[in-house]
């Protein structure tokens, strides 16, 4: 805790010219010095015995005639009411006490306060400051390195040594989309070794979003499997459906014909022909058992 002392209110003195006697002692008080109290007046020797504090610093009675500081309970001369560091006297100054040590600011803050990164200056007790890192700034010293105002409260983002606010860093180096041209914060998809976002990353086709989908390409142009089959790939002579070869489909060719694996079969009995002799009849094949009934 931080504070400033105030000196205890001086008990009242006298002087008697008439019979009066010490409260204590019993001492005539005719013609001396006392000190009246609530129930009764005292010579000043037995006042300081029975009455005065005790110093917490050099632990001697703290005598009427002392100006007399106190702080938490604790009583101290005028004198020994010093920084524990310096010695210099708080009567009149600010201090901090730290366990039992009375210390002024300027040793507080030498010893116990930390510096800031960018102005190498005490970062006061109970001042803004920003700590990341093990480090410390003042607030209004932790600037962003690209457009040079305070990042306060606001997000930042370390790059080395340097801090930037989101907006800049994103300007500065967040990669952009191929497509849109924004950048990139979070998330994306690559192709072809370039950034895009996952909603702009769709079939050239229909439009459909890609991410996460089976596509493939055509003149560097994505398009989702549907698509492709319906535009480039080559129709299959029994089902006419495309033949795209995804999902481990094989295909046979024959002149400028082409069948999936499961549809090259013998148009009389339905024999595979996968990997068997077979004979072309006009738009039919056939597996030779019958072509030899023809």
């Amino acid at each position: 805790s931080t504070g400033l002392l105030a000196g205890e209110g001086a008990p009242q003195t006298g002087t008697m010219t008439e019979c009066f006697d010490c409260d204590n002692c019993k001492e005539s008080l005719y013609g001396r010095k006392y000190i009246q109290m609530d129930n009764g007046p005292y010579c000043i020797p037995c006042y300081d015995a029975h009455f005065a504090n005790t110093c917490d610093e050099c632990k001697e009675l703290i005598g009427h005639d002392c100006r007399e500081l106190y702080y938490e309970d604790r009583h101290y001369h005028e004198h020994c009411f010093r920084c524990f560091r310096c010695d210099r006297s708080l009567a009149d100054e600010p201090f901090t006490c730290q366990g039992e040590e009375l210390l002024c600011n300027d040793c507080y803050c030498s010893e116990f306060s930390s510096k800031c990164v960018a102005c190498e200056k005490t970062v006061m007790p109970g001042s803004r400051k920003l700590e990341y890192n093990g480090q410390t700034w003042h607030e209004h010293c932790f600037i962003c390195s690209s457009c040079q105002q305070p990042i306060g409260s606001r997000s930042f983002i370390p790059d080395n040594k340097d801090y930037y606010c989101v907006p800049c860093y994103e300007s500065k180096f967040a990669p952009r989309c191929t497509r849109c041209k924004k950048t990139l914060t979070k998330g994306g998809v690559t192709y072809r070794d370039e950034p895009w976002h996952k909603e702009c990353f769709v079939c050239t086709g229909c439009k459909t979003p890609l991410a996460g989908q089976q596509f493939t390409s055509q003149d560097d142009n994505p398009y989702c499997i549907k698509c492709f089959g319906n535009l480039y790939a080559k129709k299959c002579s029994a089902c006419t459906k495309p033949i795209t070869g995804f999902g481990g489909g094989k295909y046979v060719s024959f002149e400028d014909r082409h069948w999936h694996h499961n549809c090259f079969n013998c148009a009389r009995c339905n024999t595979s022909l996968v990997g068997k002799g077979f004979i072309p009849d006009n738009d039919e094949i056939l597996c030779r058992d019958c072509s030899s009934d023809l």
